[in-house]
């Protein structure tokens, strides 16, 4: 039997941001995904899950796996002043940057992420369940 439940603004969902660094910048790159870590650890309840990956075929590409509550969590990241400096610094950094997400979200959620200008593609949940 496949339970389906009701995906929307209040369900948790998968964003996936791919990042491309300049060479010669992947150290300080680190260095800022840490400190950009640590703040939204400390300051955002709605993350449930975020990571910083490397590419092993490539050494300056890299993925942030995040898993956001609901919809009220990525707009509260979004908002986070030290996700603000993270991308202040990306545009120093970083040559590259892609966002896929994985999960049904609301129209406000969509607006916002297609105001960031950055390059999204984003995948509706059919089918399956959350288990947080």
């Amino acid at each position: 039997m496949l339970f389906m439940a009701n995906f929307d603004a209040s369900t948790p969902f998968l964003l996936l941001a791919r990042i491309h660094v300049k060479p010669g910048c992947v150290d300080d790159y680190l260095s800022l995904a840490a400190t950009t870590d640590a703040g939204v650890k400390d300051s955002e309840p709605g993350m449930l899950h975020h990571t910083f990956d490397q590419d092993p075929d490539d050494p300056l590409a890299f993925v942030w796996s995040e898993v956001y509550a609901n919809d009220a969590a990525f707009l509260a990241h979004l908002s986070n002043p030290i996700v603000g400096d993270y991308l202040a610094k990306h545009a120093e950094l970083g040559d590259g940057f892609s966002v896929e997400v994985y999960g049904t979200i609301g129209a406000e959620c969509r607006a916002a992420m297609a105001a960031t200008g950055l390059p999204l593609k984003i995948f509706e949940t059919r089918c399956g369940y959350s288990r947080f």
